[in-house]
């Protein structure tokens, strides 16, 4: 017989606050919010991270909730976990697919598009120079990234935008936007970090198979930076 797998010790403190981040449960599911700041995932645990803090939900033989997708430090959203094996193994496969579809909203700077819509096509590569691994795009070597977006609301000199990637490149979102001249405010590596508080991307809408769909609500440094740009985010 196996023996049951130890549980690391969540404090009282921070499994409270992992579980004031659930946005929804199912019997198979738990869906977050995560704040920007919070790392999806740290080798090692080094530092508080999403992935395990997940621990607070441990059942007594030591399994728990697995993530089944990342998001940056700096994004905020909705972001997901299997409760279950099973459960994490076909959300997992239907990110592969693709079969699991995103909606980000993205505060830009630079020279916001001329359109209303249109679509980023630029392949994106990992290429190494001097300063190390770098991530660019429309390099020879890129492979295809493809990503859906429309104006929101325009206000100034920056804009909100909705982005719908149908691929699921590293910095997908942040290359783009860098490379078409409208770098998401506060973005250290592709913009400039002093133009907003944090990288202002936010994952709002997830749906995955099984019809399920979730929102989460825009954070209050979000809806703070859209109100003194200008942004109207009304019924987002």
């Amino acid at each position: 017989m196996s023996r049951n797998r130890d549980i690391p010790h969540i404090s009282d403190h921070d499994a409270d606050y992992v579980r004031g981040l659930v946005m929804a449960e199912t019997d198979d599911v738990l869906v977050f919010n995560k704040p920007s700041g919070l790392p999806s995932q740290v080798r090692g645990n080094r530092a508080r991270n999403l992935d395990h803090l997940l621990w607070a939900f441990a059942r007594s033989n030591g399994k728990r909730p697995r993530l089944v997708h990342r998001l940056d430090v700096g994004t905020s959203g909705v972001i997901i976990a299997g409760k279950t094996k099973p459960a994490a193994a076909r959300l997992s496969a239907a990110f592969a697919r693709r079969d699991a579809k995103k909606t980000y909203l993205a505060l830009v700077g630079g020279d916001s598009p001329k359109k209303d819509s249109g679509v980023f096509d630029a392949s994106i590569a990992r290429v190494e120079t001097d300063r190390g691994t770098q991530i660019v795009a429309d390099h020879p070597e890129g492979k295809r990234a493809h990503t859906r977006w429309r104006v929101v609301s325009r206000g100034g000199d920056c804009a909100l935008l909705e982005l719908k990637p149908t691929t699921g490149r590293m910095h997908q979102l942040r290359v783009h936007l860098s490379h078409a001249g409208c770098p998401i405010l506060g973005d250290r590596i592709y913009g400039e970090q002093r133009s907003a508080p944090r990288l202002m991307l936010h994952a709002a809408r997830l749906e995955v198979p099984d019809d399920w769909v979730f929102d989460a609500r825009l954070p209050e440094d979000f809806v703070a930076v859209c109100e003194t740009r200008g942004l109207s985010y009304d019924g987002l």
